[in-house]
């Protein structure tokens, strides 16, 4: 027997089906009917206030890359659902699954400028996998299953309703909808044993594979298959960004880091590999570098389950379609036990190369300001390498991404795609609530800080144990970093006059301490860590302190400067 409830108590009764337990978000005008029905939830829907509605989709994409779940953010209508379209347009490129609840004005008023209205589908559908206006009660057990199905199902991504104020006012006879199938949507395409056995043949036919691992390994929870799949064969490997926790940092395989600011050697030999074997990631172009010269020496088979991927940037001899998930150990088991040792010892003497000019300097320092590097290593270290590493964007995301390390799986929380300054204390805080049992560690520099620095208020009042380490340099970084290399030095709006940040962590109530000195840096990250609930560290990092190696825009991949 079905209950006449209002719209908005139907969708929290949709959201509680969907298993949602968490939402982040920002109240107003065209969504208070569904507020006002959260408030008889507050013990089944956990709603975590943030200070701005771009804090609610980073925290709401934070939750998901940790959890595996899908994260959930709550808005009102025009600049509320506004707010939005950067954390979607960055979950978008980053395939994080994740549903945007945003108000709307009621049916009657559409196209009449009323106030708050914006045509939210119009602006979000090209940057969402499905954006949906709710215009009656009717269909809102529907909408939310029908929503969170495409968000997490095959590339996961950001899906949006619209959810107009006369459909929450409304009253339905309220039923739980499950969707499970759409016609004409094929999140999992069936393996093709051809080509299954087809990529079996090349690499056992190969004598100097090399595998590009994305974060594909990590969405499709397929890190134990990669692992058999890269020892059975005896390939060597290097990692995306986001694709950095799919396989231990320390393990005999992980070559390093692939692309513009990645590891020497993983860059030099995809340039002298036979075979060139792509898992779940899409070949970036901070990845391939100069395409014109990308891997023109070897067979490229390419691995993903979203066929668009396929053929987009650098074409490929065999595509193999699904989830990694099946698809890698399909082809383990018909894989030969094979000995590459010559080919791997070939990546010796670039690590090494790079260790002496690159990494023994930025880890060990004898003299002068603090570094990123040892900073970031530094505080890795004294989390045992465990945390979740979550960046903002420029030299501390860089940084962050090269020198820390990783010995668990869903540990990188980072803005990749769409490179979004901002990203990173918003997005630590949904974490926290992703990975509760865990060290979440912030890096952010003094700019991205400022962008979103009223999360702290959020932090404040939730006791998000997030450990901001703050890699202070008064510069924008990266641009910086950039004008030194490519526009003589000349520093055009890019130093940075800083507030005092200590007190502003106090006025937050948040526990807080800056460095400067080498001498106090150990002590300082045990301070850090053994304090219950949010630090913000701040350390006075060398002004010009600059990321390598780096290749140059338009360069070769192989063409990397160790130094400037």
């Amino acid at each position: 027997m079905t209950e006449k409830i209002t719209g908005a108590e139907a969708m929290m009764r949709a959201l509680e089906n969907e298993g949602v337990d968490i939402l982040f978000g920002y109240p107003g005008g065209s969504i208070m009917p569904t507020y006002d029905a959260l408030y008889d939830h507050k013990k089944t829907l956990n709603h975590i206030l943030v200070r701005h509605e771009q804090g609610a989709v980073h925290a709401a994409q934070g939750y998901a890359r940790v959890s595996g779940k899908v994260g959930c953010a709550i808005v009102t209508s025009g600049p509320g659902a506004t707010n939005t379209v950067t954390g979607i347009a960055d979950a978008m490129i980053d395939s994080t699954p994740m549903v945007v609840i945003c108000g709307q004005v009621g049916v009657a008023m559409l196209g009449t400028d009323a106030f708050q209205e914006v045509d939210v589908v119009g602006v979000t559908s090209p940057i969402s996998k499905w954006s949906y206006q709710i215009r009656r009660a009717e269909d809102i057990a529907w909408a939310v299953s029908r929503a969170f199905y495409i968000a997490r199902s095959g590339r996961p991504g950001p899906v949006v309703l619209d959810f107009a104020k006369n459909a929450q006012t409304g009253m339905v006879d309220f039923e739980p909808a499950k969707v499970d199938f759409i016609r004409s949507y094929e999140p999992e395409p069936d393996v093709e044993m051809t080509d299954i056995e087809r990529a079996a043949k090349m690499i056992n036919n190969s004598v100097k594979p090399f595998v590009l691992v994305g974060q594909g390994v990590e969405l499709g929870n397929a890190r134990e298959e990669l692992r058999a799949f890269l020892e059975k064969a005896d390939i060597p490997c290097g990692t995306t960004f986001l694709g950095l926790s799919a396989i231990p940092s320390d393990h005999y395989l992980n070559m390093g880091i692939l692309g513009m600011h990645g590891n020497l050697g993983p860059n030099v030999m995809t340039n002298q590999c036979d075979l060139l074997i792509a898992i779940g990631m899409r070949f970036d172009d901070r990845v391939t570098g100069n395409l014109a010269t990308y891997a023109k020496q070897a067979k490229i088979i390419h691995f993903d389950i979203d066929q668009a991927e396929f053929n987009k940037n650098v074409p490929v001899d065999l595509t193999v379609l699904g989830n990694c998930k099946k698809t890698l150990p399909a082809v383990t088991n018909l894989l030969d036990d094979a000995k590459h040792t010559s080919w791997i010892d070939g990546f010796k003497p670039y690590a090494e190369k790079e260790y002496y000019k690159v990494i023994d300097k930025a880890l060990h320092p004898t003299e002068g300001p603090l570094l990123m590097g040892e900073v970031i290593r530094k505080v890795s270290e004294a989390a045992n390498n465990e945390g979740v590493m979550v960046t903002d964007v420029g030299q501390n995301q860089l940084m962050a991404c090269r020198y820390f390390k990783f010995t668990k799986p869903r540990s990188v929380v980072t803005s990749g795609g769409l490179g979004t300054m901002g990203f990173g204390l918003p997005a630590a805080i949904g974490a926290t609530f992703g990975a509760p049992d865990r060290t979440v560690c912030l890096f952010v520099g003094d700019g991205g800080l400022q962008m979103t620095i009223q999360e702290l208020g959020t932090i404040m009042e939730q006791g998000a144990p997030v450990k901001i380490v703050l890699l202070n340099n008064n510069f924008l970084g990266n641009v910086r970093q950039w004008q030194e290399m490519f526009f003589a030095h000349r520093y055009s709006f890019t130093p940075m006059l800083n507030p005092n940040y200590e007190l502003i962590a106090k006025g937050y109530g948040i526990p807080s301490k800056t460095v400067i000195e080498r001498a106090d840096l150990d002590a300082a990250i045990q301070e850090m860590l053994a304090t219950p609930g949010p630090y913000l560290l701040q350390c006075a990092i060398k002004e010009e302190d600059n990321v390598l190696p780096m290749t140059p825009p338009g360069a070769n991949i192989d063409e990397m400067l160790l130094e400037i």
